[in-house]
C-alpha cells in the first residue's frame, strides 16, 4: 500500500526518505533516520520496531543485510512485510515478502533503492528509480521529491492517494527536512507547497541551529535575517506570492 525511496547522497553522506501512499500519516511510521548512521523504510503490513530496532543495529556496525536477516527471522509476520535501508556509508539491502499484495517489489542499486507494494505495476518503482538516477546535481531534497513524483504519475498505490512524507538528515540526530501530508486528495502537491514553504525561510534557519561540532549554532542572527529579507524583496519584486498559509507577520 506503499511505495519509498531511501537515499544517501555520496557528495555529503546526508540521508533520506521520499514515501507515499493510500493510508493515513505514512510519514509517521515508515521513515527511519539517524544522521550518519543510516535510514531505513519499514512498510506493506508494517511493523515500526523494523525501523527502531533497526537503526540500533546499523549504529552497532551491522551490515543492512545481517540487520534485514536477523528482523525477519525473529518476526513470524514477515512475509506480509516489506523493508529497505541504506547505512552511513551506502551499503543497501532490501526485502519484500511473499505475501505483499500485488505489485509489488523493489529495486535496488548503489547509494539508492526503491520499494513499493499493492502498486499499479513494477513502472512505479522503475520510474521512481530512474527519475532519482537523472536528476544528479539536483538538491538532494528535490530529487527525492521528483523521484517520488514520477512514481505517482506512473500509477502509484492502485488504491488512490491519502498521504506522503519528505525526510531528510544531515550528520546529526535531528532532522534538517521533515515535511508530511497525512490526509490530503492530492498528497504530493501539497507536500511540493510545503517544501517550496520551507525553503522561503525554515530550511536557512536550519543552518543555523547547533550541532555537536558547534554547540552554540550561530548566535547572531543578523546575517540570516538579512538573507530572507533579500529573499522575501525578490520574490515580491516579481510578482510571487509566498507558499504559505500563515498569517502575516506582526511586530514583535
Amino acid at each position: 500500500m506503499t511505495w519509498s525511496i531511501v537515499a544517501r547522497e555520496p557528495e555529503t553522506g546526508h540521508l533520506g526518505i521520499a514515501v507515499a501512499t493510500r493510508f493515513f500519516a505514512v510519514g509517521a511510521l515508515v521513515p527511519h533516520i539517524r544522521g550518519k548512521i543510516g535510514a531505513i523504510a519499514t512498510q506493506a503490513f508494517i511493523n515500526p520496531t523494523y525501523g527502531t530496532d533497526g537503526l540500533t543495529q546499523l549504529a552497532e556496525g551491522k551490515m543492512p543485510q545481517e540487520i534485514i536477516d536477523a528482523l525477519i527471522s525473529r518476526d513470524e509476520g514477515s512475509a506480509q512485510r516489506q523493508l529497505h535501508m541504506i547505512d552511513a556509508e551506502g551499503h543497501n539491502a532490501a526485502f519484500t515478502g511473499e505475501s505483499c499484495i500485488d505489485w509489488a517489489g523493489h529495486l535496488v542499486d548503489h547509494n539508492v533503492s526503491v520499494a513499493g507494494n499493492m502498486l499499479a505495476g513494477p513502472q512505479v518503482i522503475e520510474q521512481t528509480m530512474r527519475i532519482y538516477r537523472d536528476t544528479v546535481g539536483l538538491p538532494f531534497a528535490e530529487r527525492l521529491l521528483l523521484a517520488i513524483e514520477a512514481g505517482e504519475a506512473a500509477g502509484g498505490d492502485k488504491r488512490g492517494r491519502q498521504s506522503a512524507a519528505l525526510v531528510v538528515y544531515r550528520d546529526q540526530d535531528y532532522p534538517w527536512l521533515n515535511v508530511r501530508t497525512d490526509d490530503h486528495a492530492d498528497p504530493l502537491v501539497e507536500l511540493r507547497r510545503l517544501y517550496a514553504v520551507a525553503q522561503e525561510r525554515y530550511l536557512y534557519v536550519a543552518e543555523t541551529m547547533p550541532t555537536r561540532a558547534n554547540p552554540h549554532g550561530m548566535r547572531d542572527r543578523t546575517e540570516i535575517d538579512e538573507k530572507i529579507a533579500t529573499l522575501e524583496a525578490a520574490r515580491a519584486a516579481k510578482g510571487v506570492a509566498s507558499s504559505s498559509f500563515a498569517t502575516p507577520l506582526k511586530p514583535a
